[in-house]
């Protein structure tokens, strides 16, 4: 049985290996692919994060009220937006705050700007679903810290990189979800849209995305959620917010600031999902 066990171990696959080759030949062939990847990345989160740092504070937490209130049309969760952003400018971490918001729009942007047309796309196909389904099923079960290894190898250090681990593990949800909201739509809604006339593309928008609205939305929830899980990580490849000072807690084993700085992560993650949390109009 031991000689058994030897045999096997002796011819083990070489899968590290083959991902290492596959790495270097990318490198070698792709990086001009890589480097205008990042250019694109790079532009985006700059737009972005001159959005939300230019404003002095306080315009911008009226900007963020004034948006809560006409996405649920609710005084209270319009204030506890303006509360608990002036409880993460009384902490002094404003700025970190923005540096993760952006990191956090960006993935959103490109999840969503991905994952609702696969989804769509997965949804119409369901063998080409079934046989996609185990790819994502590695995407969201891969150990996270595994995804910075490539990312520093193509990307360098910074926000690029953080963005592309971030988007890797995060796009699944948005593919599921638009994917279950769009295959669930009821038979005899599309029944009807056929019956009046309807072509595939009126009842692709006037039919199914309707239906399907909440779990594109829950998707999107889940999109903010699951970025902000990541900033911590992105925070060992060079990118910049909240993650930096709950690392630098834990090497420093501070007790205070890593409570402070994930107390303003929790709020962060509240305010946003009342903010975006999908309400169905009676």
């Amino acid at each position: 049985m031991e000689r058994l066990t030897e045999l096997v171990i002796e011819r083990k696959i070489p899968v590290g290996d083959a991902a290492e080759w596959i790495f270097d030949w990318l490198t070698t062939h792709a990086r001009a692919v890589f480097d205008l990847l990042a250019t694109v990345l790079q532009s985006m989160i700059d737009a972005i994060m001159f959005a939300l740092t230019e404003p002095h504070p306080f315009a911008l937490i009226a900007v963020f009220m004034l948006l809560a209130y006409a996405l649920q049309r609710r005084v209270l969760v319009s204030a506890g937006i303006g509360l608990g952003f002036l409880f993460i400018l009384n902490q002094d971490y404003w700025d970190e705050t923005m540096q993760s918001l952006t990191l956090v729009l960006a993935s959103c942007v490109v999840c969503m700007g991905v994952g609702v047309p696969v989804g769509i796309g997965l949804a119409h196909r369901p063998r080409l679903y079934a046989w996609v389904r185990p790819l994502l099923d590695l995407m969201q079960t891969l150990p996270t810290f595994v995804y910075l290894i490539p990312a520093i190898v193509f990307f360098g250090i910074g926000m690029v990189p953080g963005l592309i681990a971030t988007v890797i593990f995060v796009l699944p949800a948005p593919i599921r979800l638009t994917q279950l909201g769009i295959s669930s739509t009821p038979a005899a809604l599309r029944e009807a849209g056929t019956a009046f006339g309807a072509t595939g593309r009126q009842l692709l928008w006037k039919v199914e995305i309707p239906s399907a609205l909440p779990q594109i939305m829950a998707g999107l929830n889940q999109t903010i959620m699951l970025s902000l899980s990541m900033v911590v990580i992105a925070a060992l490849v060079g990118a910049s917010g909240l993650g930096v000072p709950v690392v630098r807690a834990l090497n420093s084993v501070n007790t205070s600031l890593g409570f402070e700085s994930g107390l303003v992560i929790v709020v962060v993650a509240i305010m946003l999902d009342r903010l975006l949390r999908f309400r169905r109009k009676s």
